[in-house]
């Protein structure tokens, strides 16, 4: 234990608290007789001594360490005080607040989009935002506190952006979902993410205590394949979908009435064609089905093709029973 001399008393608290900030060291040489510990709301205070916990406090307020926080330390719960001489102790304060942060995906990941002919698969944009405390104070100091004063939102975001690309990729994929139904799905795949999130940061004494997917994007270009593939479905006909493609395209030059006049005549003539293409179809379909009826009901034979017993009008052969008709 360290002692020194010719100091004066002093108060040990966060004097420039701020929201982005998880924990903040007070890493003065000593605590002199006299001091005083400050706690402010959301802040727990850990008193530690050669790397060891001594102490967590809680409760808001003013306190004198002497009488007020020694005598609940492990190690030092017996330490005096000389005339000129201090306690050498760390004090961690700690953020308790649960605080908000955005993410996005750090780069496009690629989706699996067999529908679109896409070999590299369908490149996906997400954003949205995850909340995180600090959930273990002793994981916290062994892995951070011990080499670091501060810590903040943004060390934080820095270790989750690492992540989020991975597990967004993991958990469209192992639920089966395609960008048409992402959205729809965001709370079951953002609670994936969450408990794979928190589980990794829980290694360094972080909880992550909810994880939001706000929107997932894709390139114009994509958009534009997904609408025409999309068309095309619902169209179901592709030579009837390129014709209509063609008289809307010449219809979008707007400016001249007598170009749009043409587009709509021509429209109307292209429309007369198709129609009646398809009167032609169904009349020959019509033709085929009656010749195969006939084949199929011809008149009756006057003998038996199989024993030539002459036939009476019966559909069967009176003398051996061949179907006749």
């Amino acid at each position: 234990m360290g002692f020194f001399s010719n100091q004066f008393s002093n108060v040990v608290e966060w004097e420039e608290y701020r929201d982005d900030i998880l924990f903040w060291k007070w890493n003065n040489d000593e605590i002199k007789k006299g001091s005083r510990l400050i706690i402010r709301a959301g802040q727990d205070a850990i008193f530690m001594y050669n790397g060891k916990v001594e102490g967590v406090f809680r409760e808001e307020g003013n306190f004198d360490i002497e009488s007020d926080i020694i005598p609940f330390l492990s190690t030092l719960k017996g330490f005096k005080f000389g005339f000129n001489s201090g306690m050498r102790a760390e004090v961690l304060f700690v953020n308790t607040k649960e605080v908000t942060i955005k993410w996005g995906t750090k780069n496009e990941i690629n989706i699996p989009a067999p529908q679109l002919n896409l070999p590299g698969g369908l490149p996906l944009r997400a954003f949205g935002t995850f909340s995180c405390k600090i959930g273990d104070h002793q994981t916290l100091i062994d892995k951070i506190a011990g080499i670091k004063s501060t810590f903040t939102v943004d060390d934080v975001k820095e270790r989750v952006m690492a992540k989020v690309d991975q597990l967004l990729m993991k958990w469209i994929v192992k639920e089966g979902k395609d960008l048409a139904n992402i959205m729809a799905n965001s709370d079951e795949i953002a609670k994936g993410i969450r408990e794979d999130l928190d589980m990794e940061m829980t290694k360094i004494g972080i909880t992550i205590t909810d994880f939001t997917i706000q929107n997932a994007s894709y390139p114009a270009e994509i958009q534009a394949m997904i609408k025409k593939v999309a068309s095309h479905s619902m169209v179901g006909d592709m030579n009837l979908y390129q014709n209509v493609s063609m008289i809307d395209s010449m219809t979008a030059q707007g400016g001249n009435s007598s170009m749009g006049n043409m587009a709509q005549n021509m429209a109307g003539m292209q429309m007369g064609m198709m129609m009646g293409q398809q009167m032609v179809n169904q009349m020959s379909g019509n033709q085929n089905a009656g010749v195969a009826q006939q084949g199929t009901t011809g008149t009756m034979p006057n003998f038996c093709p199989n024993c030539g017993t002459k036939t009476t009008g019966a559909n069967f052969c009176p003398n051996c029973g061949n179907k006749l008709v």
